[in-house]
């Protein structure tokens, strides 16, 4: 196994990522916030009752990827199905406002996906979510859109949420291959046959398993991340493996270790998003995925201590990575 600690010459080249030109298609989300304080127990139940004071909202799932590929500099079009409703203006004008180039599809009928998380000093006490999936004329067109987009970026992100939008994902991952372009997937689900083809997937530890099976060493680590890249024709395979970090996996390569350095941690919810961003924009510019491998892992550093779903900058993530180059 390699095992890399020394980042010098990656920080030096985190300019470059402004080179990439993304397309990231999958499920787009709102995530909302509710903060506020906590000073008495309902009357009606026995949950704490919180007094609302501030409410934030942002772009969860795929356009939390695409606000990933602008802040860092890159060009990144956002391709997707929202409904004719509040949320689905509201993911268009954060998305847009960040300098993503927005062409998502208003299908009229369908309820934007929205997660809602109530906080009290920074800790969750409740999530709501608000879904509905997208009907088939939505789905055709989203892969007439795709046909006609993805010959004008270099690497394509499928951001599966399982909510329905990439449901046609193994015929848009055979138009990117026409097209000879970098495919990555952020996967769910216990089915990565569906994946046949793509570039790279980058599953957590628990995704993996509830794909492969048990895994309690680094032996069960390499045969099953191995087994499913010959399985589904992968190039690579990138598994996040929390505070251990995160391994890479190249068909005929050994394995790329990459460990986590100790930080204070506030919320892991969108940290997936930074890293498959990453990853894509250090592969689209030609950096190479074991660069994109130690970058990516200081990039969801910095977003982990960041409260709900966040991004990095490109100030940020070269002085994280000047700072893990010296663990």
């Amino acid at each position: 196994m390699q095992v890399y600690s020394t980042m010098e010459s990656d920080a030096s080249n985190i300019e470059k990522l402004a080179q990439a030109r993304i397309l990231v298609i999958g499920d787009v989300m709102l995530d909302r916030y509710w903060m506020g304080g906590v000073d008495r127990i309902s009357p009606e139940a026995p949950v704490p009752v919180v007094a609302v004071n501030e409410v934030d909202e942002r772009a969860g799932g795929a356009g939390n990827v695409a606000r990933n590929i602008t802040s860092l500099g890159g060009s990144c079009t956002l391709l997707g199905i929202i409904g004719d409703d509040e949320a689905g203006q509201k993911v268009i004008d954060i998305t847009s406002g960040a300098g993503v180039n927005v062409e998502l599809q208003t299908q009229k009928g369908l309820s934007t996906t929205v997660k809602l998380r109530v906080l009290s000093r920074n800790q969750q006490l409740l999530r709501a979510d608000f879904e509905s999936a997208p009907h088939r004329a939505a789905l055709d067109g989203l892969v007439h859109s795709f046909s006609q987009l993805v010959s004008e970026h270099d690497a394509v992100i499928f951001s599966d949420y399982g909510k329905g939008t990439l449901t046609d994902i193994e015929s848009l991952i055979g138009i990117a291959r026409q097209e000879s372009r970098l495919t990555l997937v952020d996967p769910k689900g216990s089915d990565f046959q569906k994946y046949t083809g793509a570039t790279m997937i980058t599953p957590n530890l628990d995704e993996l398993k509830l794909v492969a099976g048990p895994i309690s060493t680094d032996r069960d680590l390499k045969q099953k991340a191995e087994r499913v890249i010959e399985e589904c024709e992968l190039d690579k395979l990138l598994v996040t493996l929390s505070d251990k970090g995160m391994t890479l996996f190249e068909k005929g390569q050994p394995e790329t270790h990459i460990s986590a350095r100790t930080r204070e941690v506030y919320d892991v919810s969108g940290a997936g998003d930074t890293v498959i961003a990453v990853m894509a924009m250090t592969m689209a510019a030609g950096l190479g995925s074991q660069a994109g491998v130690k970058i990516a892992n200081s990039a969801a550093g910095i977003v982990i201590s960041k409260l709900g779903t966040a991004t990095a900058d490109i100030d940020e993530l070269q002085q994280a990575v000047l700072e893990d180059s010296k663990q």
